[in-house]
């Protein structure tokens, strides 16, 4: 491959069928996202912008091994293949392989790169606010989760089950990725969006109890 044209176009084929809480979308939101956060912390853009393209290109990979595979490492190394007569230097083709295997929320290595701190970010980011609340349930449909499961708490349900529900994520994870940022544009998005899901989810569970 030789232009960012030609990753895109690769993308877009690999995700042609890829479910809705990881499809090319949320690629694409990532991207936008490391444009952003990339300039105001001064980031190489095009090192940015071909990782955040690439980020989850194994991430089938890993759903089909129920999370035995690492999409990062997964990732890492079809990206490498891809990126061989990339006209770039051998200094950044190292750069977006290492944010690719750094992105990942549990994943082993961790972003040591300031583009890999902001890819880190900007895939976060993309799980809080109004979208993370969006994905939550749609991941839940997906793993035919029930809307709400007030009978269980949270710690004592399991994930991709009927009881993998969006409030369910929020509690074990969501609400704990505004203390995960890596850059401090991405501290500030994420504040924000933590308040959002905050009122959000004291909503849901007041119209779920008839309250308001």
């Amino acid at each position: 491959m030789h232009s960012i044209d030609e990753i895109k176009k690769f993308v877009s084929n690999h995700f042609s069928e890829a479910s809705g809480s990881h499809s090319l979308e949320h690629t694409y939101r990532v991207y936008n996202l490391c444009m952003h956060i990339g300039k105001v912390e001064g980031a190489d853009l095009e090192v940015l912008a071909i990782a955040a393209y690439l980020h989850d290109i194994a991430r089938p990979y890993e759903d089909e091994s129920k999370g035995t595979i690492c999409h990062g490492e997964k990732g890492a190394e079809i990206a490498s293949a891809l990126l061989e007569s990339f006209p770039i230097s051998e200094e950044k083709k190292a750069n977006i392989l290492h944010c690719i295997r750094a992105h990942r929320f549990r994943g082993k290595t961790p972003p040591q790169t300031l583009e890999a701190k902001v890819l880190f970010d900007a895939d976060k980011l993309d799980a809080i606010g109004a979208i993370g609340i969006a994905r939550a349930f749609l991941f839940a449909g997906e793993v035919g989760a029930k809307l709400h499961n007030p009978g269980m708490e949270p710690e004592n349900t399991s994930p991709y089950s009927q009881d993998d529900t969006g409030y369910r994520e929020f509690k074990l994870k969501l609400c704990r990725i505004k203390d995960t940022m890596l850059t401090q544009e991405g501290n500030r998005l994420a504040r924000e969006r933590h308040e959002f899901m905050e009122l959000f989810f004291q909503r849901f569970l007041e119209e779920h109890e008839g309250l308001k």
